[in-house]
């Protein structure tokens, strides 16, 4: 991918958590809980990160939007027609960079002040950043309210006024009040009904065409996933293990992790037999994490170099085809399953 088309790359991401123990808090150790993740997504795009529970994904989007502070490694972001470092930037630039780049949380209770109209929330990015004040502000306001499908009479409203999607698309609304360029999704459908995860989701595909949108959608669940990404990322214990094209990742996976993932998903066809792998022992410890491949003590594919040398990530797509990354010793010799992808 030319570099110019890349709105976003992460090198060698590093978020390390330090344990402390005794009177004196001494250091003890830390939790990885991103380790040295490299990750690109080009302008327009929509990359899925998955992973379980605790694998470092919203730390990974926190992190991009230097929400926490990383530990190490770069955040290339293109902003005012030049690439900057925002992991190095100071809080003037940091603050210029609030404009670009916008998240839409998991919980569309506890992410929503109760204090604060409707009116309020959506146009706080607006009063804070001296973009639009008074009647301006408030017409601003209405627009946002109308392209995310709330009617303008709601303005005066308080969230409790509200059901779970009704209050993400306040989320939404106010995630696009600065004309963001990237929006980190986290979780964002994870906690409302299947039904209305359907429509947030085309909300936001519809958003993505209307205003060219960039995001990073953080799921565990691999069914929405295939929904809305271009392309996904597969996490495991702070490190990315797979990174190719919706479809192809979803019918040709190439490390066994993904491949337990995928085994998960439901299908749509009742007469389908589902053959859920189930792996054995526990995810390994970001505190401690094994030697060699983090997965390898749960993988039955692993052989004994497994243990002793991390894999790195590298292509593995066949010549002609478009970039397929697995962080696996043996992704090229191992006839991993995927699911049918419905193209009709």
């Amino acid at each position: 991918m030319p570099k110019h088309d890349k709105l976003l790359e992460i090198r060698n991401l590093q978020k390390h958590f330090p344990i402390r123990k005794g009177l004196r808090r001494r250091e003890v150790g830390v939790v990885k809980a991103v380790d040295g993740v490299d990750l690109s997504i080009a302008k327009g795009q929509v990359l899925g990160l998955v992973g379980e529970s605790g694998c470092g994904k919203t730390t990974t989007g926190r992190c991009i939007l230097r929400a926490i502070e990383p530990t190490a490694g770069e955040i290339c972001f293109h902003m005012n027609g030049e690439y900057v470092d925002v992991a190095k930037l100071g809080s003037q630039k940091l603050r210029d960079l609030r404009k670009h780049m916008q998240m839409i949380f998991q919980d569309p209770y506890s992410s929503l002040n109760p204090r604060l109209t409707v009116k309020d929330i959506i146009g706080e990015p607006l009063v804070v950043n001296g973009v639009a004040k008074g009647k301006v502000l408030e017409d601003r306001v209405v627009e946002l309210m109308k392209k995310v499908g709330l009617r303008p009479e709601y303005l005066r409203r308080y969230p409790h006024a509200f059901s779970g999607g009704q209050r993400q698309r306040i989320g939404i609304a106010r995630a696009l009040a600065l004309n963001p360029s990237l929006i980190v999704c986290d979780e964002s459908v994870s906690a409302l009904d299947v039904s209305i995860q359907a429509q947030i989701l085309n909300l936001l595909k519809d958003l993505q065409s209307e205003f060219g949108l960039t995001y990073l959608f953080i799921a565990h669940d691999l069914s929405v996933v295939q929904h809305i990404s271009d392309y996904v990322a597969v996490m495991y214990v702070g490190k990315i293990v797979e990174v190719a094209e919706t479809d192809a990742l979803f019918e040709s996976p190439g490390h066994p992790y993904t491949e337990a993932l995928l085994s998960a998903v439901p299908l749509p066809d009742p007469r389908a037999k589902l053959e859920r792998i189930l792996l054995s022992g526990e995810t390994a410890d970001p505190a401690d994490p094994p030697k060699g491949c983090y997965f390898h003590p749960r993988c039955s594919y692993r052989r004994s170099v497994c243990a002793m040398e991390t894999p790195r990530l590298r292509n593995v797509a066949a010549l002609g085809q478009k970039e397929h990354l697995v962080a696996c010793h043996y992704a090229q010799d191992l006839a991993l399953k995927g699911i049918e992808i419905d193209t009709a």
